[in-house]
């Protein structure tokens, strides 16, 4: 069954997760590009960092269970938007690649899809 789904990536560094059907948090098992200098201060928009987070282990599989919990809430007898909040460190490089990634599966299952990437333009986090 198809769904509209709302996708918020986010920086756990910045404010509060958003509230959401389902929060992933990418911190703890998944390595943080922003430990390599030449990706530091790049984003999900540029090409290097989308293939370091999409070349990192476990990314690809998290992204094909959370797209197969969504249809589990699409499916429930409640029809309204689901709502999926993906968070990193700062909400540059891991969460916004993780959910544009999951966007892309969710339409082609059929869903209808927004992204929202809350904290991608902020500074970088010092840390």
């Amino acid at each position: 069954m198809s769904a509209v789904v709302e996708i918020v990536s986010f920086g756990y560094l910045h404010a509060e997760p958003p509230t959401a059907h389902l929060t992933i948090d990418l911190r703890h098992h998944f390595r943080d590009p922003h430990v390599s200098p030449e990706l530091r201060y790049m984003t999900a928009e540029d090409e290097p960092v989308r293939a370091a987070v999409l070349g990192t282990p476990g990314i690809p599989e998290l992204v094909a269970a959370t797209a197969t919990a969504v249809g589990a809430f699409a499916a429930g007898p409640s029809a309204g938007v689901v709502t999926v909040a993906d968070g990193c460190a700062g909400g540059r490089h891991r969460a916004p690649t993780f959910a544009l990634v999951l966007a892309d599966l969710l339409r082609l299952a059929g869903h209808q899809v927004t992204v929202t990437h809350r904290d991608l333009h902020r500074p970088v986090v010092q840390r």
